[in-house]
């Protein structure tokens, strides 16, 4: 049984070490941390990571992420192997809000197929008796002439669907993102998307249209966010 879900994006700069003290996001930051907290709350006997990576795999829920590639001097702990960024971010805020059950750190490469992706995401859901899954996923990353992959005029339609999909719920559509599209748009978030969709589609306990509190849609940095909790009525 999926107890809930929980949308967040997953920039480097979510990592405080990278800002030092200049609160860099501090609004993106904060609910990022409410919904995980919420998420928390509907006592999961396990809590699903979920984020895009170079390759589909699962990884040692001890795992810790590695900065090293962001700012020099960070690396990993002795002994531990480097989380990719998404997954990273997601077990550090189940750190912060204190979850100290057990966990599930699932990659998802981004050339998984949308229909691999749903079936992971149906295998995720049925993985516990109570688990929740915390899914981390930029939209497209070339909203202006300033974002990493500069100014794509499609970004805008495809984030617009993606949020309006978000919005009402509906997985149908998020299921149906175009893999292609959103390579060209930098859309990192694509696999992971397709995961939550997968799994709550599977859910026998939610219904075909779950509701959804989207908290924060943005793109402060030219990269397309969106925070949001999932819950099944």
């Amino acid at each position: 049984m999926i107890t809930a879900a929980a949308l967040c994006p997953a920039p480097p700069l979510l990592a405080r070490e990278l800002t030092g003290r200049d609160p860099v996001i501090p609004e993106l930051r904060a609910l990022c941390a409410e919904v995980t907290q919420q998420l928390v709350r509907t006592d999961p006997a396990t809590i699903a990571v979920i984020g895009a990576a170079e390759h589909t795999r699962a990884w040692d829920g001890a795992s810790t992420l590695d900065l090293g590639s962001f700012a020099p001097g960070f690396g990993w702990p002795p002994g531990t192997p480097g989380l990719p960024v998404a997954l990273g971010l997601g077990a550090r805020l189940l750190d912060q809000a204190g979850y100290a059950g057990h966990r599930i750190l699932q990659a998802v490469g981004q050339h998984e197929p949308p229909g691999g992706c749903r079936e992971l995401g149906a295998e995720l859901g049925a993985a516990g008796e109570r688990i929740a899954l915390l899914v981390m996923a930029d939209g497209s990353a070339r909203r202006g002439r300033r974002a990493p992959g500069h100014l794509d005029e499609r970004s805008a339609d495809l984030d617009a669907e993606v949020e309006r999909a978000v919005r009402a719920g509906d997985l149908g559509a998020l299921a149906a993102v175009d893999p292609a599209l959103a390579r060209e748009l930098m859309a990192a978030g694509r696999p992971a998307w397709q995961v939550l969709a997968g799994a709550l589609a599977a859910e026998p306990g939610w219904p075909a249209r779950p509701r959804v509190d989207v908290r924060y849609s943005g793109d402060p940095f030219g990269v397309a966010y969106l925070v949001a909790e999932f819950r099944p009525g």
